[in-house]
């Protein structure tokens, strides 16, 4: 009996999730995609520029820009993202407008958890998992952006200001 008692959650059968994971897996898939390519695009664009800059003397602001417009980049990459999910909540009608939908994913995807937006009861489960998805996401944003970051601090002699270069370099 301790199966069937698995098997039930405040009366719903947890069978019922299933087309959560089945609308979930593919947008993850989906979105991690995308994210790869996006990054990818991010870093040609951004290495490119560290070589014009290469050999060179560059201004942090110059650097600092290029680490900034780094970031931005990835902030729109997330937004389109959030986007998709929004898109499928608003197709499941899960959320009734596309305003509440986008709000509720941004939410979602960040694990911000301030909204009071909430999905129809049926696709809770579909929102926490973008919530997984985000996680990873976000996960990857960070490790490129400190890759990033140490690529372009170990390549610009300026890169502490007052600092002796022996101590300003990243190893």
């Amino acid at each position: 009996m301790a199966f069937k008692g698995a098997m039930n959650m405040s009366g719903e059968n947890i069978a019922i999730w299933r087309a959560d994971w089945l609308c979930s897996l593919p947008l993850i898939a989906l979105t991690v995609m995308i994210h790869v390519f996006g990054l990818s695009f991010i870093k040609r664009r951004s290495y490119r520029m560290m070589q014009h800059m290469h050999g060179r003397h560059v201004s942090s602001a110059l650097t600092r820009l290029l680490i900034g417009g780094a970031a931005l980049s990835i902030t729109v990459l997330h937004g389109f993202e959030g986007f998709l999910w929004a898109i499928s909540f608003q197709i499941l009608g899960a959320l009734p407008d596309r305003r509440t939908a986008m709000l509720y994913s941004l939410n979602a995807i960040t694990s911000y958890g301030h909204v009071t937006v909430e999905l129809a009861n049926r696709w809770q489960l579909m929102g926490a998992l973008e919530s997984l998805n985000g996680w990873i996401l976000f996960g990857m944003s960070t490790a490129f952006l400190f890759a990033l970051v140490q690529e372009v601090w170990s390549q610009t002699p300026d890169r502490i200001v007052g600092t002796p270069p022996e101590l300003g370099r990243v190893h």
